[in-house]
């Protein structure tokens, strides 16, 4: 059993619960055990640190300093929250550290969730656990803009063409197919203020999706997977398109090649049904 701390952040106990479930049973599937941080507070997400980045910064480091607190590797499942607490870390750490009121030594490693189950010890569990080959589907594995960039915030070797998704979804049997679009933005919260925005965008990475042959896209960010699920259906009219792409959580397909959960069941909270595509493809 390897132990981590765990930062949910806030959308995994709200809009993005069906994720959460996920990685909790995808946590038990790989001896991981999820030690949520007591009294975490949220990240300052999009909008803190465009006001007050002393404030941001804050907010972030408070949650830091509980994670060297519990002494253990802090495990980050949002794109958007793994940034901002590099960020802090990074500044927290820096020549300007005497600004802040929190504090933060480097004690610890954070990692996001995509990149730690991606690890060669995690992907060897994964691959003595596979019982389900992932064999008919064709997805293009979307990284989204944040969790890699930038490099010097993240750390990421391979920013613009990061391969751990794809590594991963090989190992479950999936047909992954290449794509230049893995950090193209999907508009983010601009789906509120410009959603004509986000569907053009989100309209391109589809057609760029169907043209390299994918029949779903996999994402590691709940705000990547509401704009690509929630408003298929919506683009697709005002295109005047036929798209049918599922949109999955790397942790859903990682519970379906390790046979723990039927096909479809949890799945249901996704507004494109995956239940054709998991039929046809002899998943179901």
């Amino acid at each position: 059993m390897t132990e981590v701390s765990f930062y949910p952040g806030c959308s995994l106990d709200g809009t993005a619960k069906d994720y959460r479930d996920s990685i909790e049973r995808v946590a038990d599937l790989l001896d991981l055990q999820l030690q949520e941080l007591e009294d975490w507070n949220c990240c300052g997400a999009t909008a803190a640190h465009s006001l007050d980045e002393r404030l941001a910064v804050n907010l972030a480091g408070r949650t830091l300093a509980l994670a060297e607190t519990a002494g253990k590797d802090l495990l980050v499942p949002c794109a958007l929250c793994f940034n901002r607490l590099k960020t802090a870390a990074k500044k927290l750490q820096g020549d300007q550290e005497q600004l802040y009121e929190t504090r933060f030594d480097g004690k610890i490693q954070i990692f996001d969730l995509l990149d730690y189950l991606s690890r060669p010890f995690m992907l060897k569990r994964v691959r003595d656990r596979r019982r389900v080959a992932l064999s008919g589907l064709r997805p293009v594995c979307y990284y989204g803009c944040m969790v890699n960039r930038p490099p010097k915030i993240t750390d990421s070797e391979q920013w613009e063409n990061p391969t751990n998704m794809d590594r991963l979804l090989t190992e479950l049997g999936a047909e992954v197919l290449d794509w230049p679009f893995k950090t193209d933005c999907c508009g983010a919260s601009h789906a509120i203020a410009r959603p004509d925005l986000v569907f053009t965008l989100v309209d391109k990475l589809y057609r760029r999706a169907l043209a390299e042959g994918a029949n779903c896209i996999v994402v590691s960010c709940q705000m990547c997977q509401a704009n690509l699920d929630l408003y298929q259906d919506q683009i697709n009219r005002q295109f005047q398109r036929d798209v049918y792409l599922p949109i999955f959580y790397f942790t859903e397909l990682i519970e379906l090649a390790l046979g723990a959960v039927a096909p479809g069941r949890k799945l249901d909270r996704h507004l494109v049904d995956p239940t054709a595509l998991l039929s046809a493809v002899g998943l179901a």
